[in-house]
């Protein structure tokens, strides 16, 4: 259970010193609770509470009829970053006088600033936070950049919150063709870092959205084949670039993922050497390579949302005929076309067009050849 707290600043009944203190984690405060003189209170009637819980009577001692000191060793980070809330009560256990209190760390230099930019259109940055990351106390985290030989330095300003919190983007106001210095400021009221200054082109860290439109569709009868159809990113269609693209897809039972690589910038490939009577799910990605010339390896979209197809069932097997045994004659050619067909299955996995005709050729062969068992292949 987390317990949430709001550092009291309450009447001029009493005041503690110093007030909102700021000290790092490990080190020692010496507080004090000073009564108003019209009171008519004594100090020794007193006592400190710290987060609502009550301090032991050993941490603190009247220095004065009017005053009560407090001492601690060894403080622990701040249970919130709004602070601690250290409390000087009356006998009666009525509120005298509160402040925070905020135990931490100095940040450390932040670390792993990436940047990408979606479609050349903006740019958006994310890091982690230095050494083990909690401060304990209020730090803010500003990412700046600008132009590298000229320009004025900027400040981001669209920071995200939550678990994406260590990110920011810049919406507007991006050149191209010239590189940015990128860095991110960390400070706190106990110190400050920056991290590492990266350099960056906006056109080398191009992403985009995940390609649009993709279908799935049999090839005809053949029970081990899929056709996957799809459409360039439409925010790149008046970008001079060459796309790459991945496939990944898996079984509907089956949690692993099987990725094509050499796809290249086709728009369509054919997937072979799958089970029949299976339903799969398909997804495409693109790396907008080379844009406007860049040189640089681009970074790879999201994958498409999954798209399902099914693969035809073995209308053979369904039926339930089985086919005479073969002579020895047959039995050897067989054995042969079960070789070439491990050959070309395993070239055609990464589309090439050359080896899915020579597939499609056997496979409407042997086709041909089972529906007519009785029949000597030739």
């Amino acid at each position: 259970m987390f317990h949430f707290y709001v550092c009291i600043h309450p009447s001029e009944a009493a005041v503690i010193t110093p007030q909102d203190a700021v000290l790092r984690i490990g080190s020692s405060l010496t507080a004090t609770c000073t009564l108003s003189s019209d009171l008519g209170l004594d100090a020794s009637t007193l006592y400190w509470t710290l987060n609502g819980m009550r301090l032991s009577s050993s941490t603190h001692s009247v220095t004065s009829p009017d005053t009560l000191s407090l001492t601690l060793h060894r403080l622990n980070g701040s249970r919130q970053q709004s602070g601690d809330n250290l409390v000087c009560h009356g006998a009666d256990g009525h509120v005298l006088a509160g402040s925070c209190l905020y135990v931490g760390m100095p940040p450390e230099k932040p670390v792993n600033l990436t940047c990408w930019s979606r479609n050349t259109k903006d740019l958006s940055c994310r890091w982690q936070p230095g050494g083990q990351g909690e401060t304990h106390i209020p730090t803010k985290y500003t990412l700046k950049y600008k132009l590298r030989w000229y320009g004025r330095e900027n400040e981001c300003e669209h920071y995200s919150t939550g678990r994406q919190r260590y990110s920011c983007y810049i919406s507007r106001n991006l050149a191209l063709f010239t590189p940015y210095e990128i860095w991110v400021e960390a400070a706190n009221q106990l110190g400050s870092a920056s991290s590492d200054i990266i350099t960056l082109d906006i056109l080398d860290v191009v992403t985009t959205d995940p390609p649009a439109n993709v279908q799935v569709s049999r090839v005809g009868n053949l029970e081990d084949q899929l056709t996957v159809r799809w459409a360039s990113p439409p925010e790149l269609k008046d970008i001079l670039f060459q796309a790459k693209y991945q496939i990944r897809y898996r079984l509907e039972e089956s949690t692993e993922w099987k990725v094509v690589d050499d796809i290249g910038n086709q728009t369509s490939c054919r997937l072979a050497g799958l089970r029949h009577g299976k339903v799969y799910f398909v997804q495409v990605r693109c790396n907008p390579v080379g844009i406007y010339g860049s040189r640089k390896t681009g970074i790879w979209s999201e994958w498409s949302h999954p798209t399902a197809a099914s693969t035809p069932s073995s209308g053979w097997l369904q039926n339930g005929s089985c086919h005479p045994k073969p002579d020895e004659q047959n039995t050897t050619l067989r054995r042969e076309l079960k070789q070439f067909f491990s050959w070309v299955r395993k070239h055609a996995l990464g589309c090439n067009r050359m080896s899915i005709k020579l597939y499609d050729q056997w496979r409407a062969w042997l086709q041909k050849s089972q529906e007519t068992p009785n029949q000597t292949v030739t």
